[in-house]
C-alpha cells in the first residue's frame, strides 16, 4: 500500500465516527493492537524527545525502505504512533522524508488534542521525518 493510500485509509476510518470520544476509542484499539517493543529496546537513544508521556521509536532499514516498531506508556499515545507506524513503515525513505504529514490535520487530530499532546504528536512526525532524511541521504536521495 502506498503512502497516499494508507493515508487516506486512516483519514477514512477516523472520519467514520461523528464523535471524538468514538474517534479516541479507535485511536486506543489502535495502540492496543501495536505489538510494542521488548524491554531491552525501550532504550534512551529510541525515546522522542518533546512527548508527554514516553514513546519509544525503534527503525531499520531494509534497502531503501524504513520499517518502524514503536511503543509508549500511554493507551492514546501509543495508539497515535501506531497510526504514524501504519502509515509510514515500509516506505520509501526519501518519500517519507519529503511527505507533508497532513493527513494527520486532515483527521481533525491536531485540534482535539490537549497542547501537550499535539506537541508530542508533532515530536513523532518530526522523529520519523528525521530519520527518513538520514536514510534518504545515505541513499543518495534515491
Amino acid at each position: 500500500m502506498s503512502i497516499e493510500e494508507a493515508k487516506a485509509a486512516i483519514v477514512e476510518e477516523l472520519l467514520m465516527y461523528d464523535d471524538w470520544l468514538d474517534r479516541y476509542e479507535y485511536i486506543i484499539s489502535l495502540g492496543k493492537d501495536l505489538p510494542g517493543l521488548t524491554d531491552d529496546r525501550k532504550t534512551e537513544d529510541r525515546l522522542i524527545k518533546g512527548c508527554q508521556s514516553r514513546v519509544w521509536l525503534d527503525s531499520r532499514r531494509e534497502g531503501s525502505r524504513l520499517f518502524f516498531d514503536a511503543d509508549s506508556d500511554a493507551l492514546i499515545t501509543r495508539g497515535i504512533i501506531a497510526m504514524l507506524i501504519r502509515v509510514y513503515s515500509g516506505q520509501e525513505a526519501a518519500e517519507i522524508a519529503s511527505d507533508d504529514f497532513l493527513f494527520v490535520k486532515r483527521t481533525g487530530l491536531v485540534d482535539n488534542l490537549s497542547p501537550t499532546r499535539a506537541n508530542g504528536l508533532a515530536s513523532m512526525i518530526s522523529t520519523i521525518r528525521g530519520i527518513a532524511a538520514e536514510a534518504a541521504g545515505e541513499d543518495g536521495g534515491r
